[in-house]
């Protein structure tokens, strides 16, 4: 009989000396799920759990490098990217995944914690734009990081909507959407304690699910880092399925994103329980999976 293997992982990010966001997030919540995690720095923070005060970018030369040498070394089953640091290395990532059509791609770029060099810079916006939303499978983003990414092609302009944005990633062939953190009424727009806030996840056809839940109260480092990073580890796990032979289909991207959810509901309710609510993926519990 054949061991079974843990299902690898790719993650491109920022590694972040307190292990909130970014890399160490990610290799968190993958082992949560069984799933091993391989990494690919993009950048390195200078950071506590106040703020990050800085970010260095990693040369585009060793990001190429160090992803060549693992993917030709091992098989993995999605990869997930983060931070980005530079227009060079959104190019070269651009190139890597290109080999890889059939890998699950989880883009998740924005990380608000970060310095404005992130990704206010509008080079790296529409380099992400043109290079790799169109081969992602999943993109995860706030409202507000919508509003700043569809600057890039269109003019500010109030008879433009969230739904339209939307429908313009989609046809460059992002295949799903993920708005985070929105209103669950459309008509109300509070983000304090108790509120009600939603998730809403958009495809070829609209709305595919729309997600409602209670926002809780303080702040969460790491929180949306873990729910791309979950989304990720089902992805990859159903891939591993699909390999063996067991047929997936269009739902499995919805089923990720439940279940995404639920994890990081859980996670975050654990880190609150527990007076850990800033440093959520250092208090990850096992997922019951």
């Amino acid at each position: 009989m054949q061991n079974q293997t843990s299902p690898l992982i790719l993650s491109f990010g920022v590694s972040d000396p307190v292990g909130a966001i970014g890399i160490q997030a990610d290799l968190a919540t993958f082992a949560a799920f069984g799933c091993h995690g391989l990494s690919v720095t993009t950048g390195l923070l200078i950071s506590d759990t106040a703020r990050v005060e800085d970010m260095q970018a990693v040369d585009p030369d060793w990001v190429s490098d160090q992803a060549r040498v693992l993917l030709e070394d091992m098989s993995v089953a999605a990869i997930k990217i983060g931070a980005l640091g530079s227009v060079e290395n959104v190019t070269a990532i651009a190139e890597i995944v290109s080999d890889y059509p059939n890998v699950p791609l989880i883009l998740d770029p924005f990380i608000s914690a970060l310095p404005e060099q992130g990704m206010d810079d509008e080079d790296i916006l529409t380099a992400v734009r043109q290079l790799l939303i169109p081969q992602t499978t999943l993109l995860v983003l706030s409202p507000v990081e919508l509003e700043r990414l569809a600057e890039t092609w269109r003019d500010s302009d109030p008879s433009d909507t969230l739904q339209n944005d939307v429908d313009y990633l989609v046809a460059l062939g992002c295949e799903y959407v993920l708005v985070t953190c929105m209103p669950a009424d459309a008509s109300k727009s509070g983000t304090g304690e108790g509120k009600l806030r939603a998730n809403t996840l958009f495809g070829e056809d609209g709305v595919v699910r729309h997600d409602v839940w209670r926002h809780l109260p303080g702040i969460f480092n790491g929180a949306g880092s873990t729910l791309s990073a979950a989304a990720t580890a089902l992805l990859a796990l159903d891939n591993g399925q699909d390999q063996q032979g067991q047929d997936g289909d269009q739902s499995d991207v919805q089923q990720a994103v439940v279940a995404a959810q639920e994890f990081t509901a859980g996670a975050l309710t654990h880190a609150r329980r527990f007076g850990m609510g800033k440093l959520v993926p250092n208090r990850l519990f096992k997922a019951g999976i």
